[in-house]
């Protein structure tokens, strides 16, 4: 079985020197990575991602995730490429469908196809065939190939995804599936199981492939001031999540008032609709103890990677420091 890990990610809302010191600060409190958001309009995580390398050592780091209608596979594994070797071969590159893609107008006809196809293009580039590549939304026309020389092939692959049909098309090609947007272990063994499935099915040890979950953290000293700021900023994601987990049960009228508040950036009337009990099940959010004992219900579910996502804190330099102080060794300690 692939060990048990605990990794940070960065939301892209930074000036581009805050991100080295702040991913030194992550690996030195012992945490096994960092991923950076590729979300639509925030900074693209690529140049983040290059700053992060050059002050870490250890951990690590790639974009959680980038989706291929805003960004062709060839841009990834240019990208990939140059961040593996920035990082002396420690970069992973994680993808997914997106969200708010309706922002500009794009509704992707084949969205698994899209993304197993982006998969097998940047494979493809990265060996630097000269084949062609004849998919149904991505072709290369062959004859020639990324003109430099590339690191490293093989840079581990992350989906990310809740969906089964994208888990069995995408499954021979990857090596860690990312559930985003959740901190609710009952619906690991439901991810779990799909993962487990579609591995057998294409002849692959289920053991073999990594679930991980991560979502929005806030951690301090102060629960109910964490649990506050956790709200707000869970209040975003929350319209895309309750169409992807049917265990939230959220009432229709609340998560149509939810909905309206959040599309008018009205975040702080989106937050108090989220009882404690629901905000358990989208965000780490409270004492340190609290997310602590969040993060291990996870790892009991199933899970081999816990991802703490932003903003961390009250002030994420606050945040960093009790998670890796308080939190980590909590859970290193099982």
């Amino acid at each position: 079985m692939l060990p048990r890990a605990v990794s940070l990610a960065f939301q892209t809302d930074k000036p581009l020197a805050a991100y080295g010191p702040l991913a030194a600060l992550v690996e030195a409190h012992g945490f096994d990575g960092v991923s950076v958001y590729h979300d639509l309009l925030y900074q693209p995580a690529w140049l983040p991602l290059l700053e992060i390398a050059r002050h870490t050592r250890r951990v690590r780091i790639g974009p959680a995730a980038v989706n291929p209608f805003t960004c062709h596979p060839l841009e990834m594994a240019g990208n990939v490429a140059l961040l593996d070797e920035a990082s002396e071969g420690r970069a992973y590159l994680g993808v997914a469908r997106g969200a708010w893609l309706d922002f500009l107008g794009l509704e992707p006809a084949r969205p698994v196809t899209a993304l197993r196809e982006t998969f097998e293009c940047v494979r493809h580039l990265l060996a630097r065939s000269t084949a062609p590549y004849a998919g149904r939304v991505f072709r290369l026309r062959g004859g020639d190939s990324l003109r430099w020389a590339v690191s490293r092939a093989d840079v581990p692959l992350l989906l990310g995804t809740w969906g089964p049909r994208a888990i069995r098309a995408c499954i021979e090609l990857v090596s860690e599936i990312k559930v985003g947007g959740t901190a609710n272990p009952d619906v690991v063994p439901r991810i779990r199981a799909e993962v487990t499935a579609a591995a057998v099915a294409a002849g692959r040890r289920p053991e073999d492939v990594g679930l991980a979950v991560g979502a929005v953290t806030v951690v301090d000293r102060d629960g109910q001031a964490a649990r506050a700021l956790a709200r707000r900023k869970a209040a975003l994601y929350l319209p895309i999540i309750a169409r992807l987990d049917p265990t939230l049960a959220i009432e229709p009228e609340r998560l149509d008032r939810i909905r309206a508040a959040a599309a008018a950036y009205d975040f702080d009337g989106a937050a108090a609709l989220v009882p404690d009990a629901l905000l358990r099940r989208l965000a780490f959010a409270g004492t340190p103890d609290e997310v602590a004992e969040q993060a291990h219900r996870l790892f009991e579910a199933g899970v081999q990677r816990v991802e703490l996502g932003a903003p961390h804190g009250l002030r994420e330099e606050d945040g960093i420091r009790l998670l890796g102080e308080a939190v980590l060794p909590a859970l290193r300690r099982g």
